[in-house]
């Protein structure tokens, strides 16, 4: 006799087992060693922005160029191909090979530790999936880690190509897409491994908190984008002065291209402006969030944490670009983004679970 629809339908979903709900910690601990490595590919990826380095391969090999020369030969190949590109041609025209080695070893070295990401990723992943560990509800998620994973690789290639023929960089518009979605695989993998640290535990907060504390996560990553246009312009080594920027708070000549619209994309002046508002919106923004978190004591805490990284970040901000951005400090001012994104989302996905 077979079961009609309506019974199946009223049966309950199976759910985890025991070896599932056991291994969430485990496989918690494996995320957040993954997270840390792709927080330190973001830095080494600010690094290599920093040295001019990243067009020093110029070609993708993503098996192969897992090796770096290993002769002298091999050197001497890898440094003609870059001296066949206008950076050589319009900027490091006459570098010694050992001027080359010094730039190429940060860009294989940002390569290296992307191709590691993918084998720290994958084989705990198929060791879980083969020993059953990861519950049905997970193992979407932890899929679309590794194929956004692969797709940012393809996409750090595309940043590259495009200063290779026509430019001595790469494009703002790629630069910034690449830094975007390495950011945004950092968070998903950091919310669904807090997901699983922590479980359904559930802090009190009002409604408007935990929408708020969303909204404030989603401004932080808006203002690392919009750092990202900074780097790609390299508008941060001009205009270093504050609180005025080219001799006034709000400049008369923020939208001297046409059309106006190419200004928050293309202009040095319109790109840092831009920057340096929304750092003020993000503070006035953590500050309110702050004071309204204060009547919940669990969410008062982690917004005060997150309040204080705004400011420190903030600071940091604002002495790299009156020492017009050395690389110590321009690293700095990378990670310190990093730090105050990684507070945003711990502060959020503590708010997100409900009290049941």
């Amino acid at each position: 006799m077979t079961m009609s629809a309506e019974t199946r339908m009223a049966e309950p979903l199976v759910g985890p087992t025991e070896r599932q709900t056991a291994a969430r910690r485990q496989i918690a601990i494996w995320l957040f060693a993954v997270a840390a490595l792709i927080f330190a590919m973001v830095i080494v990826g600010g690094l290599t922005r920093l040295t001019e380095s990243g067009l020093s391969i110029t070609e993708w090999k993503p098996v192969m160029g897992a090796l770096p020369p290993l002769s002298d030969a091999a050197w001497a190949d890898a440094f003609a191909r870059y001296r066949q590109i206008p950076q050589y041609e319009l900027v490091n025209k006459g570098m010694t090979l050992g001027d080359f080695k010094s730039i190429f070893w940060w860009e294989w070295s940002h390569r290296f530790l992307g191709r590691f990401i993918g084998f720290a990723f994958l084989v705990p992943f198929l060791w879980f999936l083969g020993t059953r560990r990861i519950e049905r509800a997970l193992a979407p998620q932890l899929a679309i880690m590794f194929v956004l994973g692969g797709l940012q690789g393809v996409l750090g290639w595309w940043m590259v190509k495009s200063g290779l023929s026509d430019r001595i960089d790469v494009s703002q518009y790629r630069l910034t897409a690449h830094l975007g979605l390495a950011t945004l695989i950092y968070a998903y993998m950091v919310w669904v491994a807090l997901g699983l640290w922590r479980g359904r535990a559930a802090i009190a907060a009002s409604e408007g908190l935990r929408r708020a504390a969303l909204v404030l996560a989603g401004l932080v990553f808006f203002q690392m984008l919009l750092g990202g246009f900074v780097a790609g312009l390299k508008a941060g080594y001009i205009y270093n002065t504050w609180p005025s920027i080219n001799g006034a708070f709000i400049p008369s000549d923020l939208f001297f291209v046409t059309p106006w619209w190419r200004n928050f994309f293309e202009s040095q002046l319109t790109a840092q402006f831009d920057h340096r508002m929304v750092a003020y919106l993000v503070a006035i923004a953590t500050a309110w969030h702050w004071l309204a978190a204060r009547r919940f004591a669990e969410a008062s805490r982690s917004a005060t944490w997150l309040a204080l990284a705004v400011a420190a970040q903030i600071c940091l901000g604002i002495w790299a670009l009156l020492w017009a951005v050395p690389v110590p400090l321009g690293a700095a001012h990378q990670a310190g983004a990093l730090v105050v994104f990684t507070l945003a989302i711990v502060h959020a996905q503590r708010l997100a679970a409900r009290p049941d």
